[in-house]
Parts: C-alpha cells; structure tokens; sequence
C-alpha cells in the first residue's frame, strides 16, 4: 500500500506556515504532498502556540489564536493528523509549564492534553502523530527569547510533548533527537536554518523526507 490518494493536515506555527522557505511549493507538507502524492493542508500560523495565554505586550491577535483553538477548524476527513509545534511556546509564550495531569488549555501539559485528547477523539480513524521542535540557537536559555519569566529550557518543552504523546500512544517523529538539523553547528546553521530557527528550503526537504520515511513505517503498522 502506498500514500498516493491520502489526505494529510498539519497544524503548525511559522515553520508550517512558510517561514525560512524560498516560497510555498518548498514548505515540508508541500514537498512531502508532492513527492508523495498525499493530498495536503496546512494550518500554520507564524508565533502561535499550543498553548494559550493572555494578551501581553509582546503578542498579537493572530499569534494568540492557539493550537487547541485551531484544532477545531480543520478538515476532519483526513486520514493522517500531524501537529508541529512546541517552540513558541518555549521562545515567548507566558503560559506556565503546569503538570502532568492538568486539564486546561491555561498551562503548557494541559494544552497538550487537551490538545491530543481532542484529536484522539475527533480523528479515531486517522493515523495521528506529533513532531517535536527543532533545535534552535539559545535553546538551553531560560527566559526563552527573553521575554518571559525563566521555566525551562527547550527541551523541558519536548520532554512533556513526548511524555503526553506516550500517554494517549500517538506516535512521535522526533525532530529535536534525530533531524540532524542543529543551527548551534555553523555549517549546519548556514545549509538548514540560518536564521537558527526556521529551516531553509533544504531543511523542510529534510522534514518532508522524514515524514514520508515516518509514514512507511509507523501509519501502515498502525493500520
């Protein structure tokens, strides 16, 4: 069995809305639509979060509009579900990091639950999986961008994307652990994500070839 013919959607920030791409037809969903034959949609929003906050001094309308928010607007006949986020959230979002088992879309965990539980039950046909963030340059800096009080650093935010993913047994493909991409390289940083955040052209080829690779072993096993 192969892809060709499905339908997939991606919930995502700047990465999936474009950003670090030359143009649209080189974002990842689009490259993986076209090297696949998947039909494709994506749901990006440059500095959204999973999580959802209070308006501040340094958000704007558009970027408040959360993941958990978003969820409910997508098409809900997709065979395949991928969430890219997490990264926002750690470089400016105000939401605290909370804990395991809160049920609020106010706290990091709990937006994450909330977030997985609602497409665990709105897409129980569909093959559902989560990408990590990226590394990104200053990542193990506290404050994030500089604009919040100190939590954690990026990881902190993938380890509780992994932990919640465990809980509802939706697959990962783990960007921060195996994408090869880490800007604090240099020569990595000037071929993948010279800004040290967004992926260049040649880095969401690497993305949509990981998610095609990802499907061919974790969907039709699921399936």
């Amino acid at each position: 069995m192969e892809l060709k013919g499905l339908k997939a959607i991606f919930l995502g920030d700047s990465i999936t809305e474009g950003s670090g791409a030359s143009c649209k037809e080189n974002v990842y969903w689009e490259v993986f639509g076209r090297n696949t034959g998947v039909e494709v949609k994506g749901y990006g929003i440059g500095g959204s979060r999973i999580s959802r906050q209070d308006p501040n001094p340094h958000s704007n309308e558009r970027s408040d509009r959360d993941f958990c928010l978003r969820a409910t607007e997508m098409d809900k006949d997709a065979d395949i579900v991928c969430v890219f986020g997490g990264t926002n959230d750690y470089g400016h979002g105000f939401a605290p990091i909370g804990q395991y088992g809160d049920d609020t879309v106010w706290t990091f965990y709990g937006a994450c639950d909330v977030l997985m539980k609602y497409l665990v039950k709105e897409y129980p046909n569909s093959f559902i999986f989560f990408m990590t963030p990226l590394h990104r340059l200053n990542e193990d800096r506290l404050t994030g961008d500089g604009f919040r009080y100190p939590t954690l650093p990026l990881k902190g935010y993938v380890e509780i994307i992994r932990e919640m993913a465990e809980k509802y047994s939706i697959p990962v493909l783990d960007l921060y652990k195996n994408s090869g991409m880490n800007p604090c390289i240099d020569v990595i940083k000037q071929e993948y994500m010279r800004d040290g955040l967004h992926p260049t052209d040649k880095g969401h080829a690497k993305i949509a070839g990981m998610i095609e690779e990802f499907l061919k072993t974790q969907y039709f096993v699921k399936q």
